[in-house]
């Protein structure tokens, strides 16, 4: 009986909540750069917000590393959002950003695919338990926050995460650059996206003997647009990311309680909310996975875009060579050349100061987290080592 009630909690709860419904504005909504009129495409922009892959908390997984929580109910929002913001990447990958979710219709297996990347158990490459492990052994080797599984997170944590976990995905190929000190840079992007397996050509080997395909690239920045509350001059340059037609989303939310930011309208963002509890949902490798809980059927989530915690973490997707260009572009047209202030650099060259650039690479070794040692019960707030932007 818990099962079945699980597998419509979502629905249940659509109806018997009240929910605030979308304004009666004249202002354009925009959904990860696509622009609708809420007068005659209402209709339109739910379905594709339904159509996003919703992540939440779940209970019942088996154990974290054999003997850690069994729920990350309390501590894994953020790293929930970081799901959400791969996967959008993963559906853009496979499936084109017009595709739409119907639960009357059967899906692709593409998608099914997509979705068992993120189960939650130990064999699922963005699980649960592989980010949460991911994170610990950063912890070991004095990189991020220095947290165990169990703990909160932050954006810039979650993305490198993402960027570790990223190497071991041998079907999806996708390359995750995550900038540093609010800074893109377009060769290191570059190197980035060489292909490199054991046997095959390193960045340092002569240009005739590199891969010359492109990868699909997540592009993240972490930012910090303030100290303790957004400044009010990024806020339009920081709506405009959501005009992008690269557009993956915002990692960001408030402290100690993440959200995944997904578009806006007039002076509020919309986003997903982790925080529902349900089930988790057991499938068979290859089999079709009961996907009703992975979509939120429900009116959109808003805020103030000035509730908004300064630390955040942009998305942007680029299927391609040309995709990343374009985007360039956009990023010259609309945040560079037209801000005073900016957000973050796209820059050509790594800058001389800087370390070498060393592009990612996948070890030898690898692990199934069976060394994760305990979890603590107690949440931490997460205060990231960000550059503050300069006001």
């Amino acid at each position: 009986m818990e099962a079945v009630l699980a597998k419509y909690e979502n629905q249940i709860n659509a109806f018997s909540e009240f929910l605030e419904d979308l304004p009666d504005v004249d202002e354009p909504v925009w959904i990860l750069g696509a622009r609708y009129d809420l007068k005659t495409k209402k209709s339109e922009l739910l379905s594709d917000v339904r159509s996003r892959l919703w992540f939440t908390y779940r209970k019942k997984f088996s154990p974290i590393g054999g003997t850690g929580p069994s729920s990350d109910a309390g501590w894994g929002c953020m790293l929930r959002c970081g799901q959400m913001i791969l996967a959008q990447a993963l559906v853009c990958r496979h499936l084109g950003r017009d595709w739409r979710w119907d639960p009357e219709k059967r899906q692709p297996k593409e998608y099914h695919r997509i979705l068992h990347c993120f189960l939650d158990k130990k064999d699922s490459c963005y699980s649960i338990h592989q980010m949460g492990i991911a994170v610990h052994r950063s912890a070991q080797m004095g990189v991020g926050e220095g947290k165990s599984v169990g703990e909160w997170y932050g954006p810039n944590t979650v993305a490198q995460v993402l960027k570790k976990l990223a190497l071991f995905d041998d079907w999806n190929t996708l390359a995750v650059y995550v900038s540093m000190d609010n800074t893109v840079v377009i060769e290191d992007i570059s190197k980035s996206l060489f292909l490199i397996t054991s046997g095959e050509s390193s960045p340092t080997s002569p240009l005739s003997q590199r891969p010359l395909d492109w990868r699909p690239l997540l592009l993240v920045i972490p930012l910090r647009m303030g100290i303790n509350s957004i400044n009010p001059v990024y806020i339009q340059a920081f709506k405009e990311c959501f005009k992008m037609p690269q557009s993956c989303g915002v990692l960001g939310g408030k402290p100690n309680l993440a959200y995944y930011f997904i578009g806006f309208i007039d002076d509020e963002l919309i986003y997903l909310d982790p925080h529902t509890t349900q089930q988790a949902v057991d499938t068979e490798s290859g089999s079709a996975v009961d996907d009703q809980s992975y979509h939120c059927q429900r009116t959109p989530h808003r805020m103030k875009i000035t509730s908004l915690d300064p630390s955040v973490a942009l998305g942007f997707f680029c299927k391609s060579e040309e995709d990343f260009d374009s985007w360039c572009d956009l990023v010259q047209q609309e945040l560079l050349k037209k801000r005073n202030l900016r957000m973050f650099e796209l820059v050509e060259k790594h800058p001389s100061h800087w370390p070498p650039f060393v592009p990612p690479t996948k070890p030898e070794v690898q692990t199934t987290g069976a060394e994760f040692i305990e979890s603590p019960d107690k949440l931490f707030e997460s205060e990231e080592e960000f550059e503050i932007l300069n006001v």
